[in-house]
């Protein structure tokens, strides 16, 4: 898979890249991450790349050119401009943009950009969430991090995968790993019972409960396990 990350700031991605399974994903060629810097397209000595907006207002706009001439060469990629007006990212969404042989993620700076570039660049605007960030590089590396556990080979236990938060309408149950009893406290001990299927209820009920508790709206009459 191809990651194309248009940005003012490349070296935001460096450290991201380079640790855990994205860097092995990247070295083992399951995933190539290449950014584009819109001032490689802006005019003047100083390659200016934002100005004042229309009607006034307070801050400046990423102006269209730069953005434009970056994107036109990606047209037949899927790109995504990061943006507090975006549809919220989800698991769905990861699960989908992972299917995709390569995707551009726009990341937008100060009060925004020209909405021309929206309007005849962008296939689909996503948010990270209800807030204002300085930029987009947060949201690109939380997708990029997001998809690479889900490319084949990525991750050594594929299964991990299939029974986290969000894959079922819940959320994942507790974990617990040794020693079984830490200044006294103890993991439940259903967990050392080795009755698989006694455990199974207990993760069951605690992936209900627990979404019930902190995120009661995941859960729907057609989506719920009971």
């Amino acid at each position: 898979m191809r990651v194309n990350i248009v940005t003012l700031f490349p070296e935001y991605f460096d450290s991201p890249l380079e640790v855990s399974f994205v860097r092995r994903a990247i070295a083992d060629g399951l995933l190539e991450v290449v950014t584009h810097d819109p001032r490689m397209h802006a005019k003047g000595a100083h390659r200016q790349i934002d100005d004042a907006p229309f009607g006034g207002g307070a801050g400046m706009v990423m102006m269209i050119e730069p953005l434009a001439k970056t994107l036109e060469p990606l047209a037949d990629t899927h790109r995504v401009f990061l943006t507090p007006a975006g549809t919220p990212l989800d698991q769905a969404m990861l699960d989908r943009f992972a299917t995709m042989p390569e995707i551009t993620l726009v990341c937008g700076r100060y009060e925004g950009i020209d909405e021309r570039i929206v309007e005849h660049f962008i296939d689909e605007e996503v948010s990270l969430g209800d807030f204002v960030l300085l930029g987009g590089e947060v949201a690109a590396a939380a997708i990029v991090e997001g998809v690479v556990r889900l490319l084949p080979g990525a991750i050594g236990n594929p299964a991990s995968t299939e029974s986290e938060s969000f894959r079922s309408q819940l959320l994942e149950e507790p974990q617990y790993t040794r020693p079984s009893e830490y200044r006294g406290w103890k993991v439940p001990d259903v967990l050392l019972s080795g009755d698989h299927g006694a455990i199974e209820r207990w993760r069951a009920e605690q992936r209900l409960s627990r979404t019930l508790e902190r995120r009661p709206d995941l859960i729907d009459d057609e989506g719920s396990d009971g």
